[in-house]
């Protein structure tokens, strides 16, 4: 980002902040079109979606941080009046924000912000001018009173709004399939149905294992058994057979327990599977 412009007249220079941070917002969204993005690229993440998608534990307040501007990706009620890069979306906030720019330019004391922290992740409270404004001096960093937010899942992978759909399948996934550590860690698909297709397909595996055994298993032992018994074996045959290919495992899993089943109609795996499914491989 340009440096500010500093000529000696902190007034107009406030003044030239806001028209310069407008026409950004104005810039970046036109190429946003031109580039086809999807349209929640420059809109913030709203805290609440995202807190859902993600599971509320706790909270917790651990006082004043010093934290990079980039890390403040949401809003907590504010997403209308600034984009996702905190530039304002039209002059409504004019006034607010040339007194903020003002008072910075004259190095007056500028009180800290307040956000959530989600993972690495901020969500502004309060200050949602303030963030702007440090945006638009070249800032890098900003002070804010800190309250962090514990959640079922790691935020790690959210970018844009949409992201918050794969997230939210994926907890309800974990609810249905309470797997824990590695097993956890290794189930991860793209497509935010597959871990409902998924989800389903474990609870039917589950009620196939409790018929054999004659007795009721819990979740988490379904989902336990599951994972070592039919998950690892069959992924490890799919490395050797090479039909594993650009997908994640567990996306390719799914593929050959849709195709084992259409092709031969019965629970087992062997080398005949495995050649047959080679065979249709896509």
């Amino acid at each position: 980002m340009n440096a500010a412009r500093d000529t000696g007249f902190p007034r107009a220079d406030a003044e030239h902040d806001f028209l310069r941070a407008r026409r950004r917002q104005v810039l970046s969204r036109l190429a946003n079109w031109l580039r086809r993005e999807p349209d929640d690229v420059n809109i913030m993440l709203p805290f609440d979606e995202v807190v859902d998608a993600l599971g509320y534990v706790s909270e917790r307040r651990i006082g004043l941080r010093v934290i990079p501007l980039n890390s403040i990706v949401g809003s907590v009620d504010r997403g209308r009046d600034f984009d996702r890069r905190f530039r304002p979306t039209s002059g409504r906030v004019r006034e607010r924000w040339e007194r903020l720019a003002l008072a910075a330019r004259r190095g007056e004391h500028i009180p800290p912000i307040e956000v959530y922290r989600v993972g690495d992740l901020h969500f502004v409270i309060d200050g949602h001018h303030r963030v702007s404004v440090a945006y638009a001096l070249g800032l890098e960093t900003i002070e804010a009173a800190v309250t962090e937010v514990h959640t079922k899942l790691n935020p790690k992978g959210i970018r844009y709004r949409g992201d918050l759909i794969v997230k939210d399948y994926r907890r309800l996934f974990l609810s249905r399939v309470p797997l824990s550590g590695e097993a956890r860690a290794a189930i991860v698909v793209s497509d935010p149905w597959d871990y409902a297709h998924l989800g389903e397909h474990v609870e039917a595996w589950g009620f196939r294992l409790m018929q054999s055994e004659g007795k009721f298993l819990d979740r988490a032992t379904i989902a336990r058994r599951w994972y070592e018994e039919e998950y690892l074996p069959v992924v490890e045959m799919m490395r050797q057979a090479e039909l594993v290919g650009d997908r994640t495992e567990a996306e390719a899993y799914m593929w050959v327990a849709g195709e084992r089943y259409r092709l031969i109609r019965q629970h087992r795996w062997d080398d005949e599977v495995i050649e047959a499914l080679r065979a249709r491989r896509r």
